[in-house]
């Protein structure tokens, strides 16, 4: 920001708005950001009580304002792209969310009896949403660009390559550890002749998810995860170790490693970031995700110790960014007619704010996106990752 914007900037300012400019300002200092700037990635302030807002409420201050309509922005995605570029240089980007972090650090958050909150409050939004949100299989993971050019084909294509991974072949038995509504469990179960079972802590994935697998040798679970003790031929999870906790790792790999037979192979898709410190965006914690936290890889590589022998490791993270970017278009256009009243409209600016806050992340290389593939040892002394 320039020295000469900042000037107007500050006119017929209060004191302390005058110093949360200057401040905010420094922060963007060659981001190419400009507060009421022309570019689509500026964001357009429109009520002054923002800078305040910010200031004392960091991630959360910035979301809340966003959703209560006090700043606007063409393109989130790409002002959190630039922002979060800028702070790549700058040291630890989570340095304000220390409250998290000690929140994380001494709770398990994750614990069984608090395993619901996050099927109610996300998944169990409604069926309708993600149906117009998401791709016709309704798969509520990152797709597979590749060699693909649209939504469908590059969940289609992500699928299959999980199938492949760990080497599906009729008549054998799959554990899908959250589930979603189903999505993976269908796919394996009409184009590769397996049986899964699919667990899930959200009733209305369970409710919908069997209606899509009806006739199929598919069962969907309301359960939790700890609560599994059955023996299958392989086991995938994908997108659900984001809600597992660090403080859980250790006995989610137990429970997996005791699932799977000492021939099969376990499929970890996940999203993860690049620093080992506990704690969720508070934004994205309170209102998106509650009880969520991104693993590292070295978490991930202390969890499966005795476990498990990493086999493979695929970090296909700006894929992400395409899949959210594609999952926004969905959600804007099916939203489109439902803003009925001003209840709809801060769900509506809520939910456009997540999908491109998070695609801006990936886009930044700030989030990752891995498949790491784990056996017990034997027999794939050999493993090759399927192209």
């Amino acid at each position: 920001m320039s020295e000469s914007l900042i000037n107007n900037s500050l006119e017929s300012k209060s004191r302390f708005e005058q110093f949360a400019i200057k401040r905010l300002g420094a922060f963007l200092e060659g981001s190419d950001i400009r507060v009421n700037g022309p570019n689509p990635w500026d964001p357009q302030i429109r009520n002054p009580g923002f800078y305040r807002r910010i200031l004392f409420h960091g991630s959360l201050g910035l979301g809340d304002s966003y959703a209560d309509g006090w700043w606007d922005c063409e393109h989130i995605d790409e002002l959190v792209n630039r922002v979060l570029r800028q702070l790549s240089g700058r040291g630890n980007p989570y340095a304000g969310h220390m409250l998290s972090r000690l929140r994380a650090s001494l709770f398990n958050l994750q614990k069984k009896s608090r395993a619901t909150q996050v099927g109610e409050q996300h998944y169990d939004a409604g069926n309708d949403l993600y149906e117009g949100m998401l791709d016709q299989r309704m798969v509520y993971t990152c797709g597979f660009w590749a060699h693909s050019d649209n939504l469908d084909d590059a969940q289609r294509d992500k699928l299959d390559l999980v199938c492949r991974k760990i080497f599906l072949k009729p008549g054998m038995r799959v554990l899908d550890i959250g589930c979603g509504w189903g999505s993976f469990a269908k796919f394996a179960a009409e184009n590769y002749g397996a049986e899964v079972v699919g667990v899930t802590v959200s009733r209305e994935q369970v409710k919908l998810g069997m209606e899509m697998c009806r006739g199929l040798p598919v069962e969907l679970r309301l359960q939790d995860y700890r609560e599994i003790n059955e023996k299958f031929d392989a086991v995938v999870s994908l997108g659900m170790f984001e809600h597992v906790g660090h403080k859980n790792y250790r006995t989610y790999m137990e429970i997996a490693h005791n699932c799977l037979n000492e021939e099969g192979l376990f499929l970890l898709h996940t999203i993860g970031k690049n620093n080992s410190l506990p704690g969720v965006d508070p934004w994205v914690g309170k209102y998106i995700f509650p009880n969520g936290e991104l693993p590292s890889l070295k978490l991930i590589t202390k969890a499966v110790e005795s476990y498990f022998l990493i086999e493979d490791v695929h970090n296909f993270g700006p894929d992400y960014d395409r899949t959210l970017m594609s999952w926004h278009d969905n959600f804007k256009r099916y939203f489109s007619t439902r803003m009925t009243g001003p209840a709809e409209r801060r769900f509506y600016r809520m939910w456009s704010y997540y999908l491109q806050v998070c695609a801006g992340a990936f886009r930044a290389r700030d989030l990752q996106l891995w498949q790491i593939v784990l056996s017990k040892g034997m027999p794939y002394a050999a493993y090759r990752r399927p192209e």
